[in-house]
């Protein structure tokens, strides 16, 4: 979450993207600790065109995935203090759209949480508000999406980890429920980046997460994924971008892009062809059912 990341290679990652048409920024409270809101304010402030930022209020207690009552991680008068220093973090009247950055289906009953976003967006605060699900668990806001009170979800969605298909994708385009898709390349895995011999800088969180033989399962399901490679994709990126984007349910995907390389790359994809029938049935061998945050 912004550790090492330059500020002005940021700010040109930003601008390169806008720059090819990018309108959609997505960003949160706890990232920096309100650091990385104050960045793209600041840059928002410098553009002409109409810019969309997405943040999100922080658990409470500071823990993720969700764990804790209602009261613990998203106290009403907590919600919308939060709402009120990402207002003054990228100076602006109101937010586009509000996330609550975990969930738990067991607080849906207790329509505070509800209120608190709801009376945001009564007083013009908050334009739109959703939840960021929990890792790998989608069926967690079927009832949320059904209920219509949430107007967006974000999930992580990628080659390896499709079952936002099965259940919560259909759910969410019968009730109109927008569909971020997050950590499409599994946090670098499916990149081809990772190989049993790479090693991350001290205080990596990727240390955890690739622990023990995990590399090595990454990298032997990737150099199999480098096998479906062709004029669809040229690059396993490439096609685990192209993967995410060919669901209808998807609104926007949110790959990393700190630097200028990664946003060429990356915006490249958006008006390539989307990938064939046929390649999407090979794909679908490739699903596997894990939780490296565990």
């Amino acid at each position: 979450m912004w550790i090492g990341a330059d500020d002005q290679e940021s700010l040109r990652a930003l601008h390169r993207a806008v720059d090819q048409g990018v309108n959609f920024i997505d960003t949160a409270l706890a990232y920096g600790e309100g650091y990385s809101e104050k960045l793209v304010g600041r840059f928002v402030k410098e553009r002409s065109e109409r810019i969309y930022v997405a943040t999100k209020v922080a658990p409470k207690n500071r823990i993720w995935p969700s764990k804790g009552t209602l009261d613990e991680v998203f106290p009403p008068e907590y919600i919308v203090e939060s709402a009120e220093t990402s207002l003054a973090n990228m100076r602006v009247e109101s937010l586009d759209l509000l996330q609550l950055h975990v969930w738990d289906p067991s607080w849906f009953a207790d329509s505070r949480w509800f209120e608190a976003l709801d009376g945001l967006r009564r007083q013009g605060k908050v334009r739109y508000f959703g939840i960021s699900i929990n890792d790998h668990d989608p069926d967690s806001a079927l009832e949320i999406v059904g209920s219509g009170k949430i107007d967006t979800v974000q999930v992580i969605y990628n080659i390896f980890d499709q079952k936002s298909e099965d259940r919560l994708f259909p759910l969410c385009q019968e009730k109109g429920v927008g569909v971020i898709a997050r950590v499409p390349f599994d946090e670098g895995a499916l990149t081809g980046s990772i190989s049993p011999d790479t090693s991350f800088p001290a205080g990596d969180w990727r240390h955890a997460y690739f622990k023990g033989d995990r590399k090595r399962q990454v990298h032997d399901r990737a150099q199999k994924l480098r096998q479906l490679l062709d004029t669809e994709a040229k690059t396993l990126p490439d096609l685990a971008l192209k993967f995410c984007l060919h669901h209808p349910a998807v609104g926007t995907v949110i790959p990393g892009m700190r630097k200028v390389s990664h946003v060429d790359a990356n915006i490249a994809v958006s008006d390539a062809a989307p990938l064939s029938a046929g390649l999407l049935q090979k794909l679908r061998e490739h699903r596997w059912e894990k939780n490296f945050y565990s």
